[in-house]
């Protein structure tokens, strides 16, 4: 993200065994042997796919010839272009990260799995494809952490939280008593466990569409999956992808703007730390818009901190295309514009009116396509009346959950539903309190009205998910977190509610 996250110790990977004896030009032509090799193995498996189910004749061998020609241009072309683009992020010599990057490639000769096997379905060869795909990522990830001190902190956040979360979420599943309903199918296994409540909603938008209920939930997360679910196959494994690469991304893009906001590592790592164990952290990892909110959230103040306006007002666009409270990006964007004039003037001006005009566009988008459909700009409000939500003062919704705290039974699940709402509420409107005294001004606004927005719907319902993109709280809990024993108490009680709230979610038990 920004070349100061480079690792001091920039020295590339170690060659093979014994390549030091070749000259440096053969090893180069080696590895463009290699990564070539890799793109005609694509344009090979592609061909292959393509002449197994009739879409073109198996006897065609220029076809055959052009898919692999052009599937090794196009991967040394990539490799190229990616190595110069991560060398220049990284603060690294080119050569070095061409070394190392060819590595990577490697994962494309899995391909021939499904040439040599008995397999020879479209589901199979997306599968594969993916598994794929998913491990070149990984292993352009782990060669970016050999030279970035980012890249390894966010990587073993990333891996150290979400894998536990996905055993216990899975265990939960099968060990603790269950509530009726289905629980796992036969497609994706345990994996079910990671698609329930309004992941529905979600999924059925990207399958067949807007109808009912579902116009209150925003079009740009549905609209991803159902267009990388077309590609692979399946739109449940989309969502589990968007959610989680959308999650590594948020973490590098927070990890990046504490940094830059307070010069350290160490609260840099504690805010991305305390953000994936905060006690609902399961809707980084289900198909939930969490993770793609808040990468969209974090990245727009990002840029707006380092001046970029026009980027941030393109990617809070995207933020309130994916929910409403995008539109809240503005408040940000408008006084770092503000301040940054005043302190550089030029076309910082003009540029900050075109970042601030272009957030509200998401939203715009959406009500243009809603008048389309049912002729109200405004439903995805007006249908909020489904689940007992309305524009009210904030603090009607806190008196609302007492009242009907007042009315319910103490050991009821109801009760206790209210009575957590109702203290991360409270938690966070006391976190807003120092975060006002604490936090640079651009981010004490973004705190309040991402917390006082959603109270001001007469209700406390999913407080607790709301809380976890509201990215400032984690920043000032970061600060704190250079204590030790702020730290220790932060992380027992974190992980201990955690660890509960993913088995109430795996077991259909409302969350948030």
């Amino acid at each position: 993200m920004d070349a100061a996250h480079a690792d001091p110790a920039r020295q590339p990977l170690a060659e093979p065994l014994g390549s030091h004896s070749l000259p440096a030009g053969l090893r180069h032509r080696i590895r463009v042997a290699v990564v070539g090799g890799a793109g005609a193995s694509t344009g090979f498996f592609g061909w292959y796919v393509a002449a197994t189910h009739g879409l073109v004749a198996s006897e065609a061998y220029l076809p055959l010839a052009a898919a692999m020609l052009l599937g090794a241009a196009a991967t040394i072309a990539i490799w190229r272009v990616y190595s110069r683009v991560a060398a220049k992020l990284l603060g690294i010599g080119e050569a070095a990260m061409l070394r190392a990057d060819a590595y990577s490639f490697l994962a494309f000769y899995a391909l021939w799995a499904y040439v040599v096997s008995d397999q020879n379905s479209v589901s199979s060869a997306t599968g594969i494809a993916t598994a794929m795909l998913l491990l070149w990522i990984a292993i352009k990830v782990g060669v970016l952490a050999r030279f970035s001190l980012t890249v390894r902190a966010v990587s073993a956040v990333f891996i150290a939280t979400r894998v536990p979360i996905i055993i216990v979420a899975m265990l939960g599943a099968i060990v603790i008593g269950q509530r009726a309903g289905q629980h796992w199918s036969p497609q994706h296994g345990l994996l079910d466990v990671l698609g329930r409540w309004d992941a529905q909603h979600y999924l059925a938008i990207a399958t067949v569409g807007y109808h009912g209920k579902d116009m209150a939930f925003f079009p740009l997360y549905p609209f991803l999956i159902s267009r990388l679910g077309a590609l692979i196959g399946d739109h449940f494994i989309a969502g589990l992808l968007i959610s989680n690469v959308a999650f590594f991304i948020a973490l590098a893009y927070l990890y990046a703007l504490t940094k830059l906001e307070f010069g350290d590592h160490e609260t840099a790592f504690h805010s991305i730390f305390y953000i994936a164990i905060f006690p609902t952290a399961i809707f980084f990892s289900v198909v939930y818009t969490e993770s793609l909110f808040l990468a969209l959230t974090v990245a727009s103040v990002y840029y707006a901190r380092r001046g970029n306006f026009i980027t941030a007002g393109v990617v809070g666009a995207l933020a309130s295309l994916t929910r409403v409270e995008g539109v809240l990006l503005a408040l940000p964007l408008a006084y770092e514009v503000w301040r940054q004039w005043h302190e550089r003037r030029g076309t910082t001006l003009a540029r900050g009116v075109i970042g601030l005009a272009l957030i509200p566009a998401g939203l715009g988008v959406y009500m243009a396509y809603l008048y389309a459909l049912v002729g109200d700009p405004l439903y995805f409000q007006k249908v909020q009346a489904s689940w007992n939500r309305h524009l009210a003062p904030p603090w009607v919704s806190i008196s609302n959950t007492l009242q009907d705290l007042s009315r319910a039974p103490i050991a009821s699940s109801g009760a206790i539903n209210h009575i957590l709402e109702l203290a991360f509420t409270l938690t966070f409107l006391a976190l807003l309190v120092v975060a006002c005294r604490t936090l640079r001004p651009s981010y004490a606004l973004y705190f309040a009205a991402s917390l006082l927005v959603p109270m001001s719907t007469a209700s406390l319902m999913s407080m607790p998910r709301f809380d976890l993109v509201v990215f400032p709280a984690f920043m000032l809990l970061a600060l704190w977190g250079r204590r030790p024993v702020v730290n220790s108490a932060i992380v027992s009680l974190s992980l201990t509610l955690l660890g509960v709230f993913t088995v109430f979610f795996a077991d259909w038990y409302w969350l948030a």
